[in-house]
């Protein structure tokens, strides 16, 4: 059973949990002015990691022909055996009645919300199949973080800063375009579609490059609309110079280093701004 449950989660890559979260809390301590109480921030992680999970598990289970199809994803557990479609659906329909059960904990807009955002999050799975403006969607999906965390607390929308909603939705586009180069020959073969695949990698590159330089424009207004201090200014300079340093490490002639840029410097960019909002709070 725990050799079963580590397949699992190594399917759905729990530990990039680290990409969403920090923005679910961002949201959290902002609504909060500081810390939130006990309950809230524990409700908090529990939703957000049935969400993803929910969302994780489902993407695996309806793209696994195409993940058998593709050399990259060939070894993913469901294509590979090593879960069956009955663990996987089990594990998605647990995880979503956690989100769900967390959002009941915590307050009405939160449960009122709750069907919406987890409905867009499992609609991303499919839109591969029939647009390019995927990346786009997932960064909408992901941008729920963010607001997630401030219902959470506050019970109410007023007073968001909506920037920081929008920021995140493209900076998820972004990198999610520049990964999408790794399978870009696949997807047009497979008729899938993707930015990458549709206008090439170099060309997806320098849109990725544009969509995070309106996120870092967005992160900035953030600040403003949340009234936080200099020390929040510092942590989205630093996000800024690793998401730069994304970019200078990773040729889209040569994507080696894709998967090394992927996971460190985008859980780098998520703390940083998290850590920052802390720091700018707890200061102020």
């Amino acid at each position: 059973m725990i050799k079963k449950i580590a397949i699992l989660l190594e399917m759905i890559k729990f530990k990039l949990t680290i990409f969403a979260m920090p923005f679910a809390f961002m949201g959290a301590f902002l609504a909060a002015r500081g810390l939130p109480d006990l309950k809230s921030f524990l409700l908090v992680i529990l939703a957000m990691v049935g969400a993803r999970t929910c969302a994780m598990g489902f993407n695996r289970i309806v793209d696994a022909k195409f993940d058998g199809a593709n050399p990259r994803t060939a070894e993913r557990a469901i294509p590979a055996g090593a879960v069956s479609s009955l663990e996987a659906w089990s594990m998605v329909i647990i995880a979503g009645l956690l989100f769900f059960l967390a959002a009941w904990l915590l307050n009405p807009l939160t449960l009122k919300l709750a069907p919406f955002a987890l409905s867009l999050t499992l609609f991303y799975s499919l839109t591969k199949r029939f647009t390019s403006f995927c990346h786009l969607i997932l960064g909408v999906a992901l941008a729920f973080s963010p607001l997630g965390g401030w219902v959470a607390v506050a019970g109410t929308l007023q007073n968001f800063p909506w920037a920081l909603s929008a920021g995140v939705l493209f900076w998820v586009a972004g990198f999610d375009t520049v990964y999408a180069c790794l399978d870009a020959n696949f997807d047009r073969k497979a008729g899938l579609y993707s930015l990458p695949a549709k206008i090439g990698a170099l060309n997806a590159f320098r849109l990725a490059a544009g969509f995070h330089i309106v996120a870092f424009g967005l992160f900035i207004l953030t600040g403003v609309q949340a009234n936080l201090n200099f020390f929040y200014y510092i942590g989205v300079a630093l996000a800024a110079m690793a998401l730069f340093n994304q970019h200078r490490i990773v040729d889209p002639k040569d994507l080696s280093k894709i998967q090394v840029s992927f996971f460190s410097m985008n859980g780098f960019i998520s703390l940083a701004l998290f850590v920052a909002t802390c720091l700018a709070l707890f200061t102020e």
